[in-house]
């Protein structure tokens, strides 16, 4: 099949969006490829589509746990096979999946940076038919991006077990230095960029000073009609807004991390189908979500980045309908980020302190626990150890750049089972175990490729299927477990930590204090880049593509400082037709107010009057107590 063929087949759709047939065609000539598309602009298509064109197996890297399980659900929707191998999975379940890569059907193998660091993960790639090496947000590679992840830099790993496989990098946002890091790290060969520009002539950028935000959130969402998102910073705030809202009248839900999967879904799908009309929410809501008549976004605190601004405030107005991103700011904002950042980097010392308590509250001895995997109730961890939350997150992420461990905030894993006997030793268990017959059947009725795969489970649509409670389920499975007739996984929804090398003996324990004096300079750099668009009185749309290095772009006519340049030249322009108009009259001969106010013809009654006092002011006309005259 021809790619628009692969694309009309399997998305429906007759025409590539911009850039992405230009993308893919480079791709398929064997070009390592750097694409930048803003959010929302069809990035994916742009590895599938090449991927499906071509025999073996695509390798797909990404951070975003929630979007890699969306993809595969919906690859494998198109009846295309794809695998994801994320943190928290067995071992065994693992080893079958990448099993299934090499000797299945399997077209896509979507894969967390850190899963790279596992030598039986590589091990396994090498006996794969790789077609392309897709990295999503590819600006988590460089460290001096708003985003770093140091476990991208294994990605290269990929490149000397394959070093015939072209890379195709994409990313929302990346800065020149950004840009030239990624190509750099992925090792690419006369490597290609494609980057669309960052103009959004559509959205009118509003920053304002803010004491009273909650006032000025209630403006907004009053002002302009439609959907819209609210970012804001904590958990907490996410409710209490969202109560604001609808206190006020106006439909509104709350959005994070904390959230069931089930919660964030059935809220996602509420405001998605504008039966909710705000969504409050940190800025874990967001990525995979195409909403395309996002009217406003509004950013309650300063984000972090310009980057992560841009992206976040990009969700709106993806019809190219008009839309606004409101940036509310004020004197407190700044403390504020500066409590953040020092919560951001914990000393040395506090950082060797958070592995060893950890290492004690997982009883891992010394030279023990490389590979292993344990959950972590993180507040109940802090609280046990009197740690501060923020900084033993922080520290966590630190002991991951040096390879001690690797950590994964919160990441959903569902229910999955599957048969460890052939059908024939079922049946059997059936015939000599009747009480389990109907419950067995159920299993098999309910879902299919359990003999061969592990396949995700709804213990709660088996209990209604079973008439059964769902802990009587989750009792059978766990029985049948114990029976070896089959293997059961529970749904996870816990940070995970895994041990990337043995328990450390403290003296053996090194810290890069220099990266950390790195991060901290880029962080600095970058929140002061933020504080610097919020004071600066030029076009913001001007300054937003400057800091992305397109600097001679055209003033966008439609942001708060653009708008406030139009009135000030309209009220120039009107001062000036009301003075003439006033002179004239005057010439002929003295007038009351009343009678000179009516005369005039230009500008509104209060510009009249101001311009008339103005004059009077600078001994330009008279006024004898009844009259004005010349």
């Amino acid at each position: 099949m021809t790619i628009q063929e692969i694309l009309n087949t399997y998305w429906n759709h007759d025409t590539f969006r911009p850039m992405q047939e230009d993308i893919i065609q480079s791709v398929l000539l064997g070009h390592d490829t750097l694409a930048l598309l803003p959010t929302g602009g069809g990035k994916s298509v742009c590895f599938q589509v090449p991927a499906m064109a071509k025999e073996g197996i695509c390798i797909v890297v990404s951070p975003l746990i929630a979007l890699m399980k969306d993809q595969v659900e919906n690859l494998k929707e198109k009846g295309i096979e794809a695998v994801a191998i994320v943190s928290g999975m067995g071992k065994r379940e693992v080893d079958m999946a990448l099993d299934n890569c090499i000797y299945g059907a399997v077209k896509f193998l979507y894969l967390s940076p850190e899963r790279l660091l596992s030598e039986l993960v590589r091990e396994r790639i090498k006996y794969m038919k790789v077609n392309l090496i897709a990295v999503d947000e590819a600006h988590c590679i460089s460290q001096w991006g708003y985003d770093f992840r140091p476990s991208y830099l294994h990605i290269a790993d990929l490149r000397e077990l394959h070093p015939d496989v072209t890379v195709l990098a994409l990313t929302a946002t990346a800065t020149a230095e950004v840009r030239i890091d990624i190509q750099e790290k992925l090792q690419f060969k006369k490597g290609i960029v494609f980057q669309k520009s960052f103009e959004r002539k559509n959205i009118s950028y509003v920053v304002q000073y803010e004491e009273n935000k909650f006032r000025k959130m209630l403006d907004v969402a009053t002002g302009v009609k439609g959907s819209g998102i609210v970012y804001v910073r904590s958990r907490r705030e996410c409710a209490e807004i969202a109560k604001f809202y609808n206190d006020n009248g106006i439909k509104a839900d709350y959005y994070h991390a904390g959230l069931t999967p089930d919660e964030r879904s059935k809220k996602q799908e509420s405001w998605k189908n504008n039966k909710t009309r705000i969504i409050v929410a940190t800025n874990a809501f967001g990525m995979g979500i195409d909403k395309p008549d996002v009217r406003f976004v509004i950013h309650k605190d300063v984000p972090e980045s310009l980057e992560a601004y841009y992206q976040e405030a990009g969700r709106a107005g993806r019809d190219e309908k008009k839309a606004y991103a409101v940036l509310l700011y004020n004197n407190a904002d700044k403390a504020r980020q500066h409590k953040i950042f020092e919560l951001n980097f914990p000393a040395v010392d506090e950082i060797k302190l958070v592995y060893h308590c950890l290492s004690n509250y997982y009883k891992v001895a010394y030279g023990a626990g490389a590979g292993i995997s344990f959950d972590l109730d993180l507040g109940g961890f802090c609280a046990q150890y009197k740690l501060d939350v923020i900084k033993t997150l922080n520290a966590l992420k630190f002991l991951e750049q040096d390879e001690y461990l690797a950590f994964n905030e919160s990441v959903f894993l569902p229910s999955r089972f599957r048969f460890e006997v052939f059908n024939e030793q079922l049946y059997n268990f059936q015939i000599q175990n009747q009480g389990w017959d109907a419950f067995i059947k159920t299993l098999l009725r309910s879902y299919g490729g359990a003999f061969e795969n592990y396949v995700r489970l709804k213990e709660f649509d088996i209990a209604r299927r079973a008439n059964m409670s769902v802990q009587q389920v989750i009792e059978g499975l766990k029985q049948l477990q114990e029976y070896n007739v089959l293997s059961y996984l529970p749904q996870n929804d816990q940070p995970q930590v895994t041990y990337l090398k043995p328990r450390q003996h403290p003296n053996n324990v090194y810290i890069n204090k220099q990266y950390i004096e790195q991060r901290k300079a880029t962080y600095l750099k970058k929140m002061e880049t933020v504080f610097a668009y919020c004071t600066n009185k030029k076009c913001r749309s001007q300054l937003l593509l400057t800091y992305f290095d397109e600097p001679n772009s055209d003033k966008c006519g439609i942001c708060d400082v653009c708008l406030e340049e139009k009135r000030k030249l309209n009220a120039s322009e009107v001062f000036d037709d009301i003075t003439n108009e006033i002179a004239e009259l005057l010439s002929n001969s003295p007038m009351d107010i009343d009678s000179l106010v009516t005369s005039i013809k230009n500008g509104i009654e209060k510009e009249r009057l101001d311009t008339i006092r103005l004059l009077l002011d600078a001994g330009k006309i008279k006024f004898n107590g009844e009259k004005y005259y010349l």
